[in-house]
């Protein structure tokens, strides 16, 4: 799971640099940012890693507040905007949601469980499901990476939201929409696909590897053309706001199927 990144740490320029081509052709043949992700190398990192905010977060516990309570606005406009009773707020609780690339269950704990009467729960780190494991609220625990996990094939669902948060980056473009193209079938009606994200700045509106944890930081192009590649469109999107200036920007979108 990718997490809160500063901008120099992909060296976006230099990156850059080494991934353009002096001729058209040798652009069109040199690998894509995507292609160098390893998830052995990704999980040997994550694996290493402390299980505690801090440590998921990349040595950047402080944006923790900042991030959730942003994602807590933007589900409450969802949900304040929603056509379908069971999905507005006067109605209480959703009733099922997952959080995606889950880690220690940040999120979980900190933002879905209070708005859904279950949370389940796909994270392939087992050291950090430990952690959230048989706590108030939690359902189902996947130890899965999502690119292995077909939650219609297990007769999953349906879910009212499914939550994506710094975890995407960890899956080439390919299993991004083959991944993203899965969920409809477990989605309830007028639910939402979030996936809330660093983005790319780089100069050259390229996504940039990052061989620390081996994922890649997608643009904002990139995402909305794999999102409509797995057939999905955007209802909302949001910057979030408060983000340290030296940190790539954070940006939040709600998917439905075409």
């Amino acid at each position: 799971m990718p997490s809160p990144k500063r901008k120099s740490e992909a060296g976006t320029d230099n990156e850059a640099k080494k991934q353009r081509t002096t001729t058209a052709t040798a652009t069109m043949t040199a690998p894509t940012p995507d292609s160098h992700i390893d998830p052995e190398l990704a999980i040997k990192y994550w694996s290493s890693t402390e299980a505690s905010v801090n440590g998921v977060l990349g040595g950047f516990p402080q944006v923790s507040r900042i991030d959730l309570q942003g994602s807590s606005n933007f589900l409450a406009k969802l949900r304040k905007q929603s056509p379908h009773t069971h999905l507005q707020p006067k109605q209480g609780k959703l009733k099922s949601a997952v959080d995606c690339g889950a880690g220690i269950g940040r999120i979980t704990e900190g933002l879905l469980s209070s708005i859904a009467e279950t949370v389940d729960v796909v994270e392939p780190v087992q050291a950090f499901t430990d952690v959230i494991k048989g706590k108030a609220g939690v359902g189902e625990i996947y130890n899965v990476g999502l690119e292995n996990w077909f939650p219609a094939r297990e007769g999953l669902g349906p879910y009212d939201l499914i939550w994506n948060q710094w975890c995407v980056g960890q899956l080439t473009d390919a299993q991004l929409v083959a991944y993203l193209a899965r969920l409809p079938a477990v989605l309830s009606q007028g639910g939402w696909i979030v996936v809330k994200e660093n983005l790319s700045n780089n100069h050259d509106g390229q996504d940039v590897y990052d061989e620390t944890d081996s994922s890649v930081t997608r643009t904002d192009d990139k995402f909305r053309r794999l999102f409509g590649e797995a057939g999905l469109r955007v209802v909302s999107t949001e910057v979030q706001r408060g983000m340290p200036k030296d940190l790539y920007p954070v940006r939040a979108y709600a998917l439905q199927p075409k």
